[in-house]
């Protein structure tokens, strides 16, 4: 689809799940025009379900993406196919984004909702089961899997924390320290206090069994049965298109990875320029990036409506003014 750059929306989204879609029902509802574009490459696409999202729990993640794509499109919203691959403008002349099929779009404010990408340790298998038995998060994933041998791939400091925290889950525990995790005194004594296994070495591969999680290969050394593995994989802001705008990730305090910094209301460093979604919160699950992303469209709207209302009343003025004033 190509749009006239001419036409200037008021607020333009970039990315289609469900922060922005979120912020593109609300906006639509505000009586706003909105234009979405979307890559069709939801983070979490291969996951069975959403959980943790109330009234809808354990809907597909298309599903759910499609149910909302009908909602925001129902108030108005242009929902379009593409990737952005650049950005650029201002508060002042309006803000144009450029897709791969060379479609420019212009909008007065611009809402980024692209998300992360996973950076997952470089172990054989482990890419294929990403979603499906290798998870990341009990909350998300914990009760699907409760009471099966879990084991846990060290990846980083965080790791020791998702062994203790999966124990809630199931009383079979392993974690692989996988030559990136030691354990500290402290914690070495808590994850035997609650009865969780300690291998060393480093972990080569994840075997497959009839199209399931068998268990993990170490390195020159013996196959460990698992049914579930949990990685807490590095993440990355999808910031690439808006280098123009001289927005650019910072790292994570947590040292999990990066993410596009803003305000409480999702405001960044460029006026006129708004973040929703896990690209400015790695934490946030998929409800909680609807919930914030409808709070930031309503300060983007009424930012619009501060500047509509400030041009109102000088033109109000200018009508009263005596002739020659």
């Amino acid at each position: 689809m190509t749009e006239n750059i001419e036409t200037l929306h008021d607020v333009l989204i970039v990315g289609g799940g469900a922060a922005g879609l979120s912020a593109a029902q609300m906006l639509g509802r505000s009586r706003r025009s909105v234009a979405l574009v979307d890559s069709g490459e939801p983070r979490n696409a291969p996951a069975a379900g959403v959980h943790g999202f109330l009234s809808r729990d354990g809907i597909s993640p298309g599903g759910l993406l499609a149910v909302a794509r009908t909602e925001a499109e129902g108030y108005g919203a242009a929902v379009l196919q593409g990737r952005v691959v650049a950005a650029g403008g201002g508060l002042a002349q309006g803000f144009d984004v450029t897709l791969d099929d060379g479609t420019q779009l212009r909008g007065r404010r611009l809402l980024i909702a692209t998300g992360l990408t996973d950076e997952l340790p470089a172990v054989a298998g482990l890419r294929q089961r990403w979603g499906r038995d290798v998870l990341h998060c009990p909350f998300c994933h914990g009760w699907e899997v409760r009471d099966q041998a879990i084991g846990i791939l060290g990846n980083g400091p965080w790791s020791v924390h998702q062994a203790l925290l999966f124990r809630q889950w199931s009383s079979t525990i392993t974690l692989f320290l996988n030559n990136r995790v030691a354990p500290s005194e402290a914690e070495s004594e808590q994850l035997a206090a609650r009865g969780i296994r300690v291998v060393g070495g480093e972990v080569e591969a994840v075997r497959v069994e009839q199209d399931r999680l068998r268990g993990v290969a170490l390195a020159g050394g013996p196959e460990v049965a698992v049914e579930a593995l949990v990685v807490g994989p590095r993440v990355h802001a999808r910031l690439d298109a808006f280098a123009g705008l001289c927005l650019a990730p910072s790292g994570h305090p947590s040292g999990a990875g990066t993410y596009l910094e803003t305000d409480a209301d999702g405001g960044t460093q460029v006026p006129g320029v708004w973040a929703a979604g896990n690209v400015t919160d790695l934490k946030a699950q998929v409800l909680a990036s609807a919930a914030t992303a409808a709070w930031t469209a309503v300060v983007i709207n009424n930012h619009l409506m501060a500047e509509e209302l400030a041009a109102d009343v000088d033109a109000y003025r200018r009508a009263l003014a005596p002739t020659g004033a």
